[in-house]
């Protein structure tokens, strides 16, 4: 490590940029970036990471929970030689630049994964340490290990404050991942002020209770830093938290510790005495000595020759099946899974036949993985004679639905493999965050989510979601999945495969019959099409899941009655708003009167429709097809509707035998 001189340099210039930064935006979190300035500067001289291949996989992950460190962030990207120049650092936070608000994944070259909300950061970076653990299993073998790095996150105390950073840092006890670094800026200061007015527990004895090995440091004395640091990297057994002791806004002249600069510039007169206070000119703005950028830019070449090294070792003759391995994960080939057929007529619940879609992908793709939060039983997701976690594809997450959509969201991110998470659909409301930002960064992560409507029955309004398949339908590249039946799921899957973003499964409980194979017109995989067309239609019955095989009914009475009813299915509402409107007007015809069907709130089917049937109270107690009765989701409540629709009075007739 260079002398203490030469890393105060250093330390004050990454330090001052951030300030600048932020100062230039008129807005930003420089206390942070300054609090931490002295750690990042030591941690420079440890990490492992190529700025010229910010996607190399054998990278140490360095991930910041605190994304409105930002500035600090963006800084040292800059001075380590990532593709961020210094003019990108003076367009911080500013409309198009490289640099925005906080860290964005993957517009910002360097950047692990997007870290908005606290606490998502932490349990990012369990992921990244699973992921790690699970490729080490695969690919190393006693005499070459392909995959040795670490993972280091930085974390605040409002980090650690969020639910999430408990069931992800539980988690990584339970699994004892000691390549697991996360380095605690405990400068006791929260928007509000002292975190003595919220948080008084023991950090140290907490993290302990769970399983980790932890160390205190003054996080600005740079030996003790490089000492724990060095320790660490030598000899890890456990995950490792570091308490570093450090100062918000460390450096300047008359606001240290002030909880005003968490998120607030210091003003032009602070900026100045505080540079003056530091040696640095105070008249220059963005300013980085050229022995000190030399520094900080010896991590390109170390970076060059630690990959270069690593593919050297990739090329030697006892890696051959590591290599074959290694290729199967960053390659997959979806044209090896093996589908599942199921029968016409067959009852088979959603969830079931997924059960089956999920292991004959499990067992083409090796790098298809994932688990549910103690429910695969109920959600059927276990991976057959796969194994488990660390030594198999199964992830047990226990009840903590929060971490397991961002553990998987950084599985994702990973680079060799494919997650999935499940839970119950209400439950979805716990892990909604980390779906977010998994539609934010169009991850391939997949959401598989059952007991999917009043279906559910006997346990109730609080297991029944209502409103949700709206909520997920609403959020911008997500792509949520209704299937009506065991085949239509098989289609629903393989469009998801090729699609670039998340997907969600919305699966029922109960047993749905498996309808005839083929359509009308279109095909499941453009997210609606025509499943029955008929001859001078005059309505348009439109439905997802379970409701489709009722739609189905409702025509076919209609058509006993004289009435014409195209049945159209919509396994997912965001493909098929996707397709062209010469598309969507031939399976939804304007010139008919349309009713949507869902055993949901649907309030986004008054896109296409005139009239809703849908869920406008919580649900109830009781047995499902009681449920859907009292609901109003009957074949004769359908026809009354569709009678209303047509202004014409409703003609109860008879509802002879109908086949669908």
């Amino acid at each position: 490590m260079e002398n203490k001189q030469m890393l105060t340099r250093m330390s004050n210039t990454l330090r001052f940029l951030a300030v600048d930064m932020v100062q230039r935006a008129n807005s930003g979190h420089p206390g942070a970036a300054m609090g931490l300035a002295d750690i990042a500067t030591v941690l420079s001289f440890h990490l492992r990471h190529n700025p010229k291949n910010p996607k190399w996989l054998n990278r140490d992950r360095l991930v910041f929970s605190g994304g409105h460190v930002s500035a600090m962030i963006y800084a040292l990207l800059h001075l380590w030689g990532y593709d961020i120049s210094l003019e990108d650092l003076k367009n911080f936070r500013q409309f198009g630049s490289k640099t925005p608000g906080h860290p964005e994944y993957p517009e910002v070259p360097g950047v692990e994964v997007t870290t908005g909300p606290l606490g998502q950061g932490v349990a990012n970076a369990v992921g990244f340490a699973m992921a790690s653990k699970y490729a080490q299993k695969l690919l190393n073998s006693e005499t070459t290990p392909i995959i040795d790095h670490k993972v280091y996150c930085f974390c605040g105390d409002g980090d650690l404050e969020e639910g999430i950073s408990y069931e992800a840092c539980s988690l990584a006890g339970h699994h004892n991942l000691d390549n697991l670094v996360l380095i605690y800026d405990s400068n006791e200061i929260t928007i509000e002020g002292d975190t003595e007015i919220a948080l008084s527990e023991n950090i140290k004895q907490r993290f302990e209770a769970q399983g980790w090995k932890v160390f205190r440091i003054d996080g600005h004395d740079f030996d003790e830093i490089d000492l724990v640091l060095k320790e660490i990297k030598e000899e890890q057994t456990k995950p490792c938290l570091i308490i570093a002791k450090t100062i918000i806004a460390k450096g300047a002249a008359t606001m240290e510790g002030d909880a005003h600069t968490h998120g607030a510039p210091l003003g032009e007169e602070e900026v100045k005495k505080s540079k003056e206070k530091a040696g640095f000119d105070p008249n220059e703005h963005f300013f980085i000595p050229e022995d000190v950028l030399l520094r900080f830019r010896c991590a390109v070449e170390q970076g060059e020759l630690l990959e270069r090294e690593w593919k050297k070792l990739l090329l030697e003759a006892p890696l051959v099946e590591q290599n074959a391995a290694l290729e199967a994960l960053q390659n997959p080939d979806f044209s090896k899974i093996v589908w599942p057929e199921f029968e016409e007529g067959a009852m088979v619940a959603t969830r079931d036949s997924n059960h089956k879609i999920l292991n004959a992908i499990a067992k083409a793709i090796p790098g298809f993985v994932g688990g549910s939060a103690d429910l695969a039983p109920s959600n059927k997701t276990y991976l057959e004679n796969m194994g488990d976690f660390p030594n198999g594809k199964n992830f047990h997450f226990g009840i903590r639905e929060h971490s397991m959509g961002a553990i998987c969201n950084a599985i994702s991110l990973y680079g060799l493999f494919i997650p999935f998470s499940a839970t119950f659909f209400v439950f979805s409301d716990y892990l909604k965050p980390a779906v977010r930002l998994a539609a934010l960064m169009k991850l391939k992560h997949y959401f598989v989510w059952t007991h999917d409507s009043i279906g559910v029955g006997e346990d109730g309004p609080t297991h029944q979601p209502i409103e949700h398949l709206s909520q997920f339908r609403a959020m911008p590249n997500l792509y949520v999945f209704r299937p009506a039946d065991a085949s239509e799921n098989v289609a629903c899957w393989q469009a998801a495969l090729a699609l670039e973003g998340p997907s969600a499964f919305v699966l029922s409980r109960q047993k749905l019959k498996t309808l005839k194979k083929g359509a009308d017109f279109g095909t499941p995989k453009q997210g609606g099409y025509i499943i029955k067309r008929r001859e001078n239609a005059t309505v348009t019955l439109v439905a997802s899941g379970s409701e489709v095989m009722l739609a189905l009914q409702a025509g076919c009475h209609l058509e006993a009655k004289g009435i014409m009813a195209n049945i159209v299915s919509v396994p997912c509402f965001e493909l098929f708003n996707e397709q062209e409107s010469e598309y969507r007007h031939e399976v939804i015809d304007p010139n008919t009167k349309v009713l949507a069907i869902e055993a949901a709130s649907g309030q986004e089917w008054y896109r296409y429709a005139d009239a809703v049937l849908g869920m406008n109270t919580f649900g109830a107690s009781g047995d499902a097809a009681q449920l859907f009765k009292h609901f109003g989701f009957t074949i004769e409540n359908i026809q009354k509707e569709v009678y209303g629709l047509l202004d014409k009075p409703y003609d109860a007739g008879t509802n002879s035998s109908c086949s669908v």
